[in-house]
């Protein structure tokens, strides 16, 4: 292992773009701690620290971790990479919808150039419509919910307030995000790995001393290390399975094309138990969001709320409720199946089998072959689905549990992402010293 990680360093190519890597990452967390202008910087940093111990969390929980704590910072790289992500879904869930979007993707590079053109422009609008959010919220204070600190009312200055104060905000938090999308592509074509991945992963790693300290402080150190351990065994289990994959057979017929012989070859299609990755938790986690945040906009000044902002407030806005839990892993089971249903298509996988020459020994091609991917799908998605809503469970059970912070470092989003793209870059390390040494990381 450790001559491995020597054959690394020792050689130029790899180590110049693992040192590009680090460099822009570096860069994007400098960014985490510039503040926006005409933020009061000496408020956010009291009411950060009047908030530390809350285990509530805000509404903008998820955003903020993607950011890597830079939202409630309100800083020029506020928004983070979530205006990217929200993006990259849209226009891959428009593919099912505009007949144009899906034609492009079959074109080849070309076409999916076009749609990462469009997932920019996007990314943009997305930008300005949540930063002119996000700036409402923070001069409303009400970016921390009702917390008890007079800062938090404080945190944009009176300069702020004016329409070239809010159109400056704007502009600088939709800048960042559009700087954060470049570095995320300067990674992906000079550096190593998928370049938004790796930032989205800096953002939770990030997070993670502050979850383990907060833990400390509200509890005591015997707790951490239990939770520690239990966080590697989770780990440990998510790896598992996010490795574990059905296998199906496939064999090609051979082919005479003037006097070669083409086929005659067998492979598999891989199914992964989680095909949907962590968009079912990102969905479910929004659309949750949506009922809170529509009663805050509707709290009343006097502190008696009507019935319907009420019930909101008592069941729908605390992670450690009971309803709240169930209604997330309902949620998270049925946006797996819809995800994957939209991402996996068994009539197209069948047809171009059937063009090549393939098929899947015992089922007839053609429409069999769909029928039975179908039928396999269904199944291997069920456990995914369930171990996708446990996984995203971990800290609001933690929350209810060892009053850890809605942002619990080992579970939900956070150990998805961090494990996924930890994986993906270590294989695409190991092809590359493969390829110069014949010999990998990974053995």
């Amino acid at each position: 292992m450790f001559s491995a990680v020597a054959r690394i360093f020792r050689t130029p190519d790899l180590r110049r773009k693992i040192a590009f890597t680090l460099g822009i990452i570096a860069l994007f967390r400098l960014g985490s701690f510039i503040p926006a202008p005409f933020v009061d910087f000496e408020n956010v940093q009291q009411c950060l620290l009047g908030n530390a111990g809350s285990a509530a969390g805000s509404l903008y929980d998820l955003v903020n971790l993607f950011s890597g704590g830079a939202l409630l910072k309100l800083s020029i790289f506020a928004l983070g990479i979530m205006p990217y992500i929200t993006a990259s879904i849209i226009v891959q869930l428009l593919r099912v919808v505009i007949p144009r979007f899906d034609s492009l993707y079959k074109e080849g590079q070309s076409g999916q150039a076009k749609l990462t053109q469009y997932t920019r422009y996007l990314t943009i609008a997305l930008g300005v419509l949540q930063s002119t959010t996000l700036i409402t919220v923070a001069r409303s204070g009400q970016l921390f919910g009702n917390s008890g600190v007079a800062e938090c009312g404080q945190l944009i200055t009176s300069d702020g307030s004016t329409w070239y104060g809010i159109i400056l905000m704007v502009l600088t938090m939709t800048a960042g995000t559009g700087v954060i999308m470049w570095m995320g592509e300067l990674i992906t074509e000079r550096g190593i790995g998928n370049g938004m991945s790796l930032l989205i992963f800096t953002s939770i790693a990030a997070q993670f001393p502050n979850s383990l300290i907060a833990i400390a402080q509200s509890r005591d150190i015997n707790t951490l290390i239990v939770v520690i351990a239990v966080g590697l065994l989770i780990v440990m289990a998510v790896i598992f399975v996010e490795q574990s994959q059905r296998r199906i057979p496939v064999q090609y017929a051979k082919r005479m094309v003037g006097r070669r012989t083409y086929g005659g070859n067998n492979t598999y299609i891989p199914i992964k138990v989680n095909m949907a990755g962590v968009v079912p938790v990102i969905f479910a986690s929004s659309l949750l969001y949506l009922p809170a945040l529509i009663a805050q906009f509707n709290q009343s000044a006097n502190g008696v709320n009507q019935p319907w902002v009420q019930w909101i407030n008592d069941y729908l806005t605390r992670g450690d409720h009971p309803l709240y839990m169930a209604l997330y892993f309902l949620l998270i089971v049925g946006f797996t199946y819809f995800y994957v249903a939209i991402t996996f298509n068994p009539d197209e996988v069948a047809d171009n089998m059937k063009k090549y020459g393939g098929f899947i020994p015992g089922i007839r091609a053609g429409r069999p072959t769909a029928e039975y991917l179908d039928y396999v799908l269904t199944r291997v998605t069920l456990p995914g689905s369930i171990y996708l809503g446990l996984v995203a469970l971990i800290p609001l059970i933690a929350l209810a549990l060892v009053g850890a912070n809605s942002n619990f470092p080992f579970g939900g989003t956070s150990i998805l992402i961090m494990v996924g793209v930890g994986l993906e870059t270590v294989k695409q390390i190991d092809s590359q010293l493969q390829q110069r040494h014949y010999e990998g990381l990974l053995r």
